[in-house]
């Protein structure tokens, strides 16, 4: 296992502070970047631990924070929290977009080999980066949110795109899903859904039980096959 270096970077977009967290594999040589969106509630274990998954196989990650000053909200405040960025993709894709310069201004940080994942509200974040015509080689969205205010702008999608989404999962119905096919197909698109069996919202998150909410739940075998999913997907588009 290489060893890798983390450290919260501080940046700053539009009068607002924010607190993201960086980590990168040993070495001085170029390597390929990942943007890593948090789920809903705010920056967390999670996002961190992900970007520490992928420096440890060889890619410079960031994990953003969307909210400010590395906030964590409560669970019954996020969907009023999340709203006027539901209701705005230039916002979403502004704020994204202020945390992917963060990655791209990284010295070691290959600018033809980035991608973009996120969970929940940041993989919605992710997509938004994509449809904002950000140069990204790849896009993945776990248990994401697809619903866009400009979905003609999937036409400026220029990178591969994978959605993993749990079969059972009640946010994203399976009317989204059939919208965003819709809308990737009429973009010309390369893109691909998973369906996993037995899955519902948030199953990349060993925490999510934690919360009590039906519908939300951890899953683990989804979890890893999501993963393996997204890695073969950065194989195939920005080879290490």
């Amino acid at each position: 296992m290489s060893h890798v270096h983390t450290s919260d970077i501080e940046y700053h977009h539009d009068g607002t502070r924010y607190v993201g967290h960086l980590a990168m594999p040993d070495g001085d040589d170029p390597v390929p970047g990942v943007l890593v969106c948090h789920e809903g509630p705010g920056i967390d274990d999670h996002a961190r631990t992900t970007a520490v998954r992928l420096a440890d196989l060889g890619f410079a990650a960031f994990a953003l924070d969307y909210h400010g000053d590395g906030e964590r909200l409560e669970f019954a405040h996020v969907r009023e929290r999340l709203a006027p960025l539901r209701e705005s993709a230039e916002r979403t894709r502004a704020i994204g977009g202020a945390g992917l310069q963060v990655l791209l201004d990284h010295p070691r940080v290959d600018r033809s080999r980035v991608a973009a994942i996120g969970f929940c509200f940041g993989g919605t974040m992710a997509l938004e980066l994509a449809r904002g015509g950000h140069d990204l080689r790849a896009v993945v969205g776990f248990h994401s949110g697809l619903a866009t205010s400009r979905p003609e702008d999937a036409s400026r999608i220029s990178g591969s795109v994978l959605v993993c989404i749990g079969a059972d999962d009640g946010m994203i119905p399976p009317e989204q899903r059939a919208a965003f096919e819709a809308e990737m197909r009429a973009g010309g698109v390369d893109w691909r859904m998973n369906l996993y069996g037995g899955a519902v919202h948030s199953f990349t998150n060993p925490d999510a039980g934690a919360l009590g909410v039906p519908g939300i739940a951890y899953h683990e075998l989804t979890a890893s096959r999501a993963w393996r999913a997204m890695i073969d997907l950065f194989d195939e588009v920005m080879p290490r």
